[in-house]
């Protein structure tokens, strides 16, 4: 099952476990309009398909503990595939960097990091820089508020691409 071959039902069913996470055989078939059985049926192969990379809950982060947020732009000296994969293999290490994306244009990558102050955040930046990673300039920027994190909506995504 590739990506051009998910129909409504199939988004619909993808669309609910986003919003909802995991759902009871019967809440989902509910939700989807649909009857139980083919309902669970299609999820399975949903997920065996890996269009489903696993279910996760919305902690609320500030009441758990005190943290930092930064968002941080870097630029590496050298565009080679061996300086991306170096940059990149260091990242995924790192359990304070919670996204990491590659961009075009000036600056090659955004990454989002949560440190439980901003003295943690300086040591994390100065490691990151001694550790030869072949960054050349960086630029952070404190989130003094989250004003909206959502995933995108899948059905109007979809539609509009044509799928």
């Amino acid at each position: 099952m590739d990506k051009f071959s998910l129909d409504a039902t199939d988004i619909r069913i993808l669309s609910a476990v986003q919003r909802h996470g995991q759902l009871s055989k019967t809440k989902l078939a509910e939700i989807v309009n649909l009857s139980p059985t083919p309902c669970w049926a299609r999820l399975t192969k949903l997920r065996a398909a890996g269009f489903i990379r696993g279910y996760h809950a919305d902690i609320a982060l500030d009441r758990v503990c005190d943290f930092t947020q930064v968002i941080v732009t870097v630029s590496l000296t050298h565009h080679r595939k061996s300086d991306f994969d170096r940059f990149e293999g260091r990242i995924r290490q790192l359990d304070e960097v919670t996204e990491c994306i590659a961009t075009g244009g000036g600056m090659d990558y955004v990454l989002k990091i949560f440190t439980p102050s901003l003295a943690a955040f300086q040591e994390l930046m100065e490691a990151l820089l001694a550790a030869d990673l072949g960054i050349d300039r960086y630029m952070t920027y404190i989130v003094t508020r989250s004003v909206k994190s959502a995933q995108p909506n899948i059905a109007r995504l979809a539609a509009r691409t044509g799928k």
